[in-house]
C-alpha cells in the first residue's frame, strides 16, 4: 500500500483498533479459565508464561491473518460473500491435520499435526490451479474451491467414518471446532513463519486489488499483472489460512465479518482494507476468546463455534439484504 492511499479517517480507526488490541490483550493476558485472575502465587508465573502468553499471541495472528485473508479474497474475487474457506484452503488443512490425527502421528509432537494441515493446504492449492488453468478465470475459480471444500469435507467425513477408535473421531471433532485452549509457544513457533510470509504474500497485492476494482480487461490495460495479483493472493492465503488451521483448528466467519463492518469506515478500496482488516480480526477473536473464558465453570466452548454463532446470521443478514438490493 503506497502512503498516499491512506486517509485521515483509516488511520484514526486504525489508532482506535490497535489500542483496542491492546487491551483486549492485557484482558486475555488477566483472565484465566472461568473469568479468574492472575493469581501470581504457587506456579502462577509458568502459568501466565506457558498458558497465557501463548493464548493470546496465537488469538492476535489467527484472528489477524484470517481478517487480512478475507478483506484480500473479497477484493480479488469481487464477491462480498467471500472469506478464506472459499477456495478450499481451510478445509484442505483441516483434512491434512485429521490425516495425522487418524494414523496416530498426532501424539508424536504437535509439530506433525502442523505439518499435516500446511501440506493439506498446499494440495488444495495445487489442486485449485489445475482445475482453474491457467487463465484468469475467477468464475471457474470459485467453482474450483467451491469443488474442493467438497471433496475435502467428504473425505474427512470418510475419515471419521472409519476412525480406529471413537477416542480419535471424538478428537478429529474437538480440533475441527476450532480451539485456542491449551496453546503453547511451540504453535507459536510454528504460526510465525507460515503467517507471516502468507501475510506479507497478500499485502504485497494491495495496488493490484485495487486495481482489481475497475475489472479485469481494464486493470490489464493499466498495466498491473492480474495474474500474478491472483496468484499473490491464492498462495499468501494459502499459506497464512493453512498456518492458522494448523495451530487452532477451524475458525470460521472471521474474515467474513470484519471486512463487511469496517468497510463502511474506510472505503472500498482494498489497499485501505487490509491493515484495518487484520486489526479488526485480531480484536473480534480476542474478544471471543476472553468471553468464552468468562463463562461459567463447565467443558470451555470452542471458539469456531462461537465465531459461527456470530457469523452465520451475520452471512443470512447479508444473502436476505442482496436479494432485497436485486428486487428492487
Amino acid at each position: 500500500m503506497s502512503p498516499s492511499s491512506t486517509t485521515p479517517r483509516q488511520v484514526l480507526l486504525t489508532s482506535l483498533l490497535a489500542l483496542c488490541i491492546a487491551a483486549l490483550a492485557a484482558l486475555s493476558l488477566w483472565i484465566g479459565r472461568d473469568g479468574g485472575g492472575p493469581g501470581f502465587g504457587f506456579g502462577g508465573i509458568e502459568i501466565f508464561r506457558e498458558i497465557r502468553v501463548p493464548r493470546t499471541v496465537v488469538g492476535l495472528l489467527v484472528g489477524g491473518t484470517l481478517g487480512l485473508c478475507g478483506a484480500a479474497l473479497q477484493g480479488l474475487l469481487r464477491n462480498p460473500l467471500a472469506e478464506p474457506g472459499i477456495l478450499g484452503v481451510s478445509s484442505g488443512a483441516a483434512f491434512g491435520a485429521v490425516v495425522v490425527y487418524y494414523f496416530g502421528f498426532a501424539a508424536s509432537g504437535s509439530l506433525l499435526l502442523g505439518t499435516g494441515a500446511v501440506l493439506g493446504s498446499l494440495a488444495a492449492l495445487g489442486l485449485l490451479y489445475a482445475l482453474a488453468g491457467r487463465g484468469v478465470d475467477l468464475v471457474r475459480l470459485i467453482l474450483a474451491g467451491v469443488g474442493i471444500n467438497a471433496l475435502a469435507a467428504a473425505l474427512t467425513s470418510l475419515a471419521l467414518n472409519f476412525a480406529p477408535s471413537p477416542y480419535a473421531a471424538l478428537e478429529i471433532l474437538i480440533w475441527m471446532f476450532g480451539t485456542l485452549e491449551n496453546r503453547s509457544l511451540s504453535q507459536v513457533w510454528l504460526l510465525l513463519p507460515l503467517a507471516v510470509p502468507g501475510c506479507l504474500l497478500v499485502i504485497a497485492a494491495a495496488r493490484g486489488l485495487d486495481a482489481l476494482t475497475l475489472g479485469e480487461d481494464t486493470a490489464g490495460s493499466l498495466g498491473f499483472p492480474v495474474r500474478r495479483t491472483l496468484w499473490l493472493v491464492i498462495a499468501g492465503a494459502a499459506l497464512a489460512v493453512g498456518a492458522t488451521v494448523a495451530v487452532c483448528g477451524v475458525v470460521a466467519f472471521v474474515g467474513l465479518v470484519v471486512p463487511h463492518l469496517l468497510r463502511p469506515l474506510v472505503g472500498y478500496r482494498p489497499s485501505r482494507l487490509l491493515l484495518p482488516c487484520f486489526l479488526g480480526g485480531a480484536a473480534l477473536t480476542l474478544a471471543a476468546d476472553i468471553a468464552i473464558r468468562l463463562m461459567p465453570p463447565g467443558p470451555e466452548l470452542k471458539l469456531g463455534v462461537v465465531t459461527a454463532l456470530i457469523g452465520a446470521p451475520f452471512f443470512l443478514h447479508m444473502v436476505l439484504s442482496s436479494r432485497q438490493r436485486s428486487s428492487e
